[in-house]
């Protein structure tokens, strides 16, 4: 048996602080590796990196573990007449779940909803930011999507990262069809598809989505995984429903955590409840010697934020961020130092970030008490659902660029009321290049490029 190798994190926590967008230094424990489930194929030898290459290695070889999880920003909901003006569709609600089993007499025609799964087959051309004239060689990769109203399709934003040419094909056939991106969401891992052949959308229903589905629900995994060419379907329960570390976005929004089997190529894939509606997006799984059958899809809620972003701008514009790093005030004597009152509650701002929405509103060592008119208790969570809480990012994501939010803030003893105009957040070192080649600079010799974590990652 071959020794098991350890990675470490690419990026580490800066100073034991936690960015606005993750969980509070103190509850960042080294965890295991979140895996985009991608499979490649590749026609030549190619020297991998990065992310990419741990993927892969973890595909053929499970005991490649032990890293640490990647933290990054934001959570979401919708409207849900905007999503249907985003796929084409006529506005409708979303049909209600019913609580409790569903009978088999109910349950959606699985041919049916299994012929709106494709197949994704995707060239991939990653730039070289060591020499960002060139570009790497070529490698091919294979993954699932699904196919929504007004000729759209579905997938992960990974499966088709730095892509030169995607094709879908569907089930039973033996044609491929090309298609073309219309728009990619880094930091939900959500990109939308066309095809403009008229032969490919003839016989097929779209899925339709469902509500956020409650713990213990069943779910269908169907997509085309590795070990055949064939399509697959796993099934499993939700275990947990919280805001999940995004690895391919370094960000954090709402997630599902499932545990039907969810492998390299499943990525992009619906996930499906008893009465045959989409409940996620297969995209990545938690590979650890101590945990199995750990799997995560993305939700209805973020995969409407997306299509109604899409449907708003006619591009992506990302999910809001505070930009701030924050602390816990669950020790009595840090409350009493900050002047907070025993009813008080909320968390301690620890940096503003200077290119945040609120740099001029918020302050170091001020309390952020409550947003939107939800109150923030001590320990960054804000009410769910019933019996449920969840982190307060989660609320600042369920915003759209542009649009203003009300914070109460506790300075100095004195308590007071703002509004801020939210946006996504612009960093000095930007996170991803979003598909687009590095820029560079050559004067006397010299190259000159933009620092980037990717460019960072590649040295």
């Amino acid at each position: 048996m071959p020794p098991r190798k350890k990675h470490k994190n690419d990026i580490g926590a800066l100073g034991g602080k936690a960015p606005s967008c993750s969980p509070p230094s103190d509850s960042i424990e080294e965890k295991s590796r979140l895996v985009s489930p991608r499979t490649r194929s590749r026609s030549q030898n190619v020297d991998a990196t990065g992310a990419d290459d741990e993927a892969q290695a973890n595909a053929t070889d499970p005991k490649r573990r032990n890293t640490r999880r990647k933290y990054g920003g934001a959570g979401t909901t919708s409207a849900d007449a905007a999503v249907d003006v985003a796929t084409g569709a006529q506005p409708s609600g979303l049909p209600a779940k019913p609580r409790g089993s569903v009978p088999k007499s109910c349950t959606a025609d699985s041919d049916t909803i299994m012929e709106a799964v494709v197949k994704v087959f995707c060239v991939h051309t990653e730039p070289n930011y060591s020499l960002p004239w060139q570009r790497k060689r070529q490698y091919s990769s294979s993954s699932s999507g699904f196919l929504l109203p007004g000729r759209r399709i579905l997938t992960n934003a990974h499966c088709v990262d730095h892509y030169t040419q995607v094709k879908v094909k569907r089930r039973g056939s033996d044609v491929k069809h090309v298609a073309s991106v219309l728009s990619v969401g880094t930091e939900c891992d959500i990109a939308l598809l066309t095809v403009e052949d008229d032969k490919f959308w003839e016989g097929v229903e779209p899925v339709v989505f469902g509500q956020l589905p409650q713990l213990q629900d069943a779910v269908t995994v169907v997509g085309y995984p590795i070990g055949g060419d064939t399509m697959s379907v796993t099934s499993g329960v939700v275990s947990r429903i919280e805001v999940t570390a995004y690895m391919h976005g370094s960000s954090e929004l709402l997630g599902i955590q499932i545990d039907a089997a969810i492998n390299s190529g499943n990525s992009g894939g619906p996930a499906f409840n008893d009465l045959g509606e989409c409940v996620g997006i297969a995209f990545q799984s938690l590979k650890h010697e101590d945990a199995e059958n750990i799997g995560y899809i993305i939700p209805t809620p973020v995969i409407e934020h997306f299509l109604t972003d899409y449907a708003r701008h006619g591009r992506y514009t990302g999910f809001p961020c505070l930009g701030v790093e924050w602390q816990k005030l669950e020790n009595p004597d840090l409350r009493a130092a900050l002047k907070m009152q025993p009813d008080q509650k909320g968390v301690l701002i620890r940096r503003v970030e200077p290119t945040s929405a609120v740099s001029e509103v918020l302050q170091q060592n001020d309390v952020l008490m409550s947003f939107d008119g939800v109150s923030i208790s001590n320990d960054g969570t804000v009410p769910f659902r019933s019996g449920e809480r969840i982190s307060f990012s989660y609320l600042v994501s369920n915003k759209y660029t542009d649009e203003e939010a009300e914070l109460v803030v506790l300075h100095e003893g004195s308590q007071r009321t703002v509004r801020v105009s939210l946006r996504a957040p612009v960093r000095l070192v930007p996170f991803h290049t979003r598909g687009l080649p590095p820029s560079y600079f050559i004067v006397a010799g010299l190259v000159f490029t933009t620092v980037t974590v990717p460019y960072l990652r590649s040295e």
